[in-house]
């Protein structure tokens, strides 16, 4: 498992030079399968090999946090240090991390990824990168630690982002409330936000908040 954990980690971390490696192994390949079966057909071989290269420039990642969260040994994380650097990917700079993984039998692994390698899951399009010097929750293969995927949604950052999204339906709700309080549609919909948003975060998000939610709820207990 720690030889198919350096593997992805390659495709993801390098893509480049997984290319190179794979179109160069390609080529020989091809090459021997045609002087064997006297067929030049075998360089097609050169096609898919080529195609899957270039998928893999936006995929690697993903299929890497695909792997380490099916296969992988819980662990914790923080980053230790994070710099800009002047490479850009959607016309926001890249970043370069440098992260600790501690291992449940007490080993302290060095890593580093940046922000195009970074193996993030559940996947979402959007790059969910931790907030430097907090422990996250991290999934790893053991012999191989250095590949590391983040559990976004088990760690406290990730539940904080779902809690802030989750959200905007009330906020939605409450602004056209204020606008119109008298607007049978709006209390039900702010009313629905509200009971819906207590239920599932009541165990996760600030007490403060819930309390004040509940607070709003009763007072619309009276609106009609």
């Amino acid at each position: 498992m720690a030889f198919l954990s350096a593997i992805f980690y390659f495709l993801g971390y390098h893509p480049f030079l997984a290319m190179l490696a794979l179109l160069l192994g390609g080529l020989f390949g091809s090459a021997v399968l045609a002087q064997l079966g006297g067929h030049r057909a075998w360089f097609a071989l050169l096609i898919p090999i080529f195609v899957f290269t270039q998928i893999n420039f936006f995929t690697g990642h993903m299929l890497n946090a695909v792997f380490l969260n099916a296969f992988g040994t819980q662990g914790h994380a923080a980053i230790v240090h994070s710099r800009e650097t002047d490479s850009q990917l959607n016309d926001k700079n890249i970043w370069e991390y440098d992260a600790v993984l501690k291992t449940p039998d007490g080993h302290d692994v060095p890593l580093q990824f940046n922000t195009m390698s970074a193996a993030i899951y559940p996947i979402r399009n959007a790059i969910l990168i931790p907030p430097e010097n907090e422990m996250f929750v991290a999934k790893y293969i053991p012999g191989f630690e250095r590949n590391i995927v983040i559990m976004s949604d088990e760690s406290d950052y990730g539940k904080r982002i779902i809690v802030d999204d989750d959200r905007g339906p009330v906020e939605k709700a409450a602004g056209q409330y204020a606008v119109s309080p008298t607007n049978p549609a709006f209390i039900k919909e702010y009313r629905d936000a509200l009971q819906a948003f207590i239920a599932k975060h009541r165990g996760d998000a600030d007490p403060d908040l819930i309390q004040d939610y509940e607070q709003q709820l009763e007072r619309l207990g009276g609106a009609n």
